[in-house]
């Protein structure tokens, strides 16, 4: 992916671009801020297709996908005879992208007593697997991404001050969707062309009215939400006219006169979808397709946010969100 395919024209997303263009050719440690579905990681890509490194490897790692207790393994390695079931030596995914870029996905997700296993790594280009002394240097280019405010959670000990300041070298902020004005319409050509494509189809036309309501959505799951309505519309589509379910599209109503905060929007928007798929999280129907979310990503900002049934219809949306979600039985995952 590079900066050329990424689409969009509005004067915040060219601003985007110019940073993408700036960085890119340099080393430093770039943070990629924004909410989800905006396209961190396609911006992690085009930062390592612009720069020396871009004959080797891209590594990407979700932080919140996979369990805090293999985390730290999974970014450093293991000897055989670390732990039980350790068999034979493994690699992490630091050593994997040696002279490449690792990009670290949802990086406030990162258990904060492996963070300063990843600081140290991080300023002195050298680890430890797991069940080893021995240390193994590597040359490694790290972008991180996060939908959170980092500093809020540095202000309460929940990520520490000296690894947000080595990651925050060169920060990027992605506008979300309904900032990006006149980029829907690029955006929906550009995914009517290429599900039309995939599946076979001659689409010529989208109906006026059909644009005017992409335009008009508030799009809380952005790039990504879009990017699977239209997937949805195009396989929906018998004729050469787009045809799109634009009913399905109903904003998240916000109070005038309360001031809602990103979590209650996700929250809030997260629940109404769960409550149309009847709380069912995976699958091709499920609340994570719709949400235009990998499952286990909606999973962990289920726990984070406190969603389930029974809160659901407990608490208003403008409860804590800092409250611990109830085990996995409370919703269904396909």
């Amino acid at each position: 992916m590079s900066v050329a395919e990424l689409i969009g024209s509005s004067p915040k997303f060219r601003a985007v671009l110019e940073d993408v263009g700036t960085v890119a050719p340099t080393d430093c440690a770039v943070l990629v801020q924004g909410e989800t579905g905006t396209g961190k990681e396609d911006i992690a890509r085009a930062i390592h297709e612009g720069s020396a490194r871009r004959d080797h490897r891209f590594v990407a790692v979700n932080c919140a996908a996979i369990p805090a207790a293999l985390l730290e393994s999974e970014l450093f390695g293991y000897e055989r005879g670390a732990f039980t079931g350790a068999v034979s030596p493994r690699i992490g995914r630091f050593q994997m992208a040696d002279r490449g870029t690792l990009f670290l996905d949802e990086i406030g997700e990162l258990p904060i007593e492996l963070q300063p296993k990843l600081l140290r790594a991080l300023q002195q280009h050298e680890f430890e697997r797991l069940g080893s002394s021995q240390s193994v240097r590597v040359d490694v280019r790290v972008v991180a991404a996060t939908n959170e405010d980092l500093l809020t959670k540095v202000r309460r000990y929940r990520f520490r001050a000296d690894l947000y300041y080595r990651l925050n070298v060169f920060p990027i902020t992605l506008p979300p969707l309904r900032e990006r004005d006149g980029d829907i319409a690029l955006l929906v050509a550009h995914f009517v062309r290429i599900f039309a494509e995939r599946y076979g189809k001659s689409i010529k036309h989208i109906p006026d009215d059909v644009m005017k309501a992409l335009e008009e959505y508030n799009w809380p799951g952005n790039i990504r939400e879009l990017q699977n309505f239209i997937e949805r519309s195009v396989i929906l589509t018998t004729g050469p006219e787009l045809r799109s379910p634009i009913t399905d599209l109903t904003n998240v109503p916000l109070p005038d006169d309360i001031e809602r905060t990103l979590a209650d929007a996700d929250k809030a928007h997260i629940i109404a979808t769960l409550r149309q798929t009847n709380w069912v999280v995976g699958g091709r129907n499920g609340a994570a397709v719709r949400l235009g979310l990998k499952r286990t990503t909606l999973i962990a900002k289920m726990r984070r946010l406190g969603v389930s049934m029974d809160t659901a219809d407990q608490r208003s949306p403008q409860s804590d969100s800092n409250v611990e979600a109830p085990p996995h039985s409370l919703w269904r995952i396909a």
